[in-house]
């Protein structure tokens, strides 16, 4: 009997195989969208995952203005901010970001699915979201996927 083939293997930074994803976001809901995402960034999907490494692929989110939210959490969804200042808490609704700023709603998202730690925050450096349909990662030729082939 071979016990050598019983061995839990550990990927580190030069075993892991990292891919470029493109992933449309167009009439996805929100938190389905960003908790497929962040498992990707994470490298769940992998049959290597290694909890303390970034085992996970680089995701290029694309047409962020055309994600969609369920009920009513366009008017009643608040995105909390602090300035620094004495009485300096500003709140902006889910579609005063949508018109300003769309792609931070997805990028808020996934960074609250992510780990609170090193790892997390590089983890959050292979995310690219996009408006609209162009990116800048053509160079890296990212494979088209479909969400609700992950699960």
């Amino acid at each position: 009997m071979d016990t050598l083939s019983y061995k839990t293997i550990s990927a580190n930074k030069a075993t892991v195989n990292k891919e470029w994803l493109l992933v449309d976001a167009e009439g996805e809901t929100l938190g389905r969208l960003a908790s497929k995402v962040a498992k990707l960034l994470r490298g769940k999907h992998k049959p290597n995952f290694t909890p303390h490494v970034d085992c996970g692929d680089n995701i290029i989110v694309i047409n962020a203005e055309k994600i969609t939210m369920s009920g009513n959490k366009w008017e009643e969804k608040t995105y909390l901010r602090y300035t620094g200042y004495p009485g300096g808490q500003r709140s902006t609704t889910a579609q005063e970001l949508l018109e300003k700023h769309p792609e931070r709603i997805i990028e808020k998202s996934v960074k609250g699915m992510l780990p609170k730690n090193k790892l997390g925050a590089e983890l959050f450096r292979n995310l690219k979201v996009y408006v609209g349909t162009e990116h800048g990662q053509e160079a890296q030729k990212p494979k088209a996927i479909n969400l609700n082939d992950y699960k």
